[in-house]
């Protein structure tokens, strides 16, 4: 089953990503989805590249936002992909049956086509405001969590269900009493000077204070 916590790439140059990137995974964190937007072609495959050689020494799976023709030309472990991007079902002609292949979502309806369209897992938010992004959905909070989880028991729909969006620590618990897999995070580790404290206490959280 997949990684419980996802770090989603921060920083602004090749190095200041690579940095971010190498802090997270050895602080404990084991799935890295790099976000690297509006870059050159040239950058985002010289820190894809890198990041890659980073994700396999540190045995982590290594995700890319958006770009699925990078993710195939340097052989990543998958893709994730936004509400206005490539669809699921084109990025799976064109990565194969292999690769891991993740979708965002704000309303059920957006799950209920990404399941049908063969996605892995989803990244349902914005739990709350976040200046990561720049174009936001609709904010959810947790009681759309609970009722989107529910229509998903109800209809017996399965898929890893992340919380994404301007999550803190003492939200864990609560998101993941209703029912989500994980969580994905961005600023609240690139951010947090304490980092192998911070993960440890998530993962406390997320996996219910086993080891990881």
């Amino acid at each position: 089953m997949y990684n419980k916590l996802q770090y989603i790439s921060q920083g602004n140059t090749i190095e200041e990503q690579l940095h971010n990137i190498h802090e997270a995974l050895d602080n404990g964190c084991d799935w890295i989805q790099m976000r690297f937007k509006n870059q050159t072609d040239s950058d985002c495959y010289k820190l894809a590249e890198a990041a890659k050689f980073l994700c396999e020494e540190y045995l982590a799976n290594f995700i890319i936002n958006d770009n699925v023709a990078l993710a195939q030309k340097i052989a990543a472990d998958g893709v994730h992909l936004g509400l206005m991007d490539m669809k699921i079902k084109d990025a799976r002609d064109i990565l194969g049956k292999t690769k891991i292949i993740g979708g965002t979502a704000n309303t059920f309806e957006n799950i209920k086509n990404h399941i049908q369209n063969g996605c892995d897992y989803i990244g349902l938010g914005p739990f709350r405001f976040t200046t990561t992004k720049e174009k936001l959905s609709p904010i959810l909070g947790l009681e759309s969590y609970e009722s989107i989880i529910a229509e998903m028991k109800k209809q017996n729909l399965e898929v890893p269900i992340y919380a994404i969006g301007g999550i803190d620590l003492s939200d864990v618990e609560a998101l993941m009493q209703t029912g989500i897999h994980g969580i994905a995070v961005s600023g609240l580790i690139t951010e947090n000077p304490s980092k192998t404290k911070l993960i440890t206490q998530l993962n406390e959280k997320l996996y219910g204070n086993v080891i990881v």
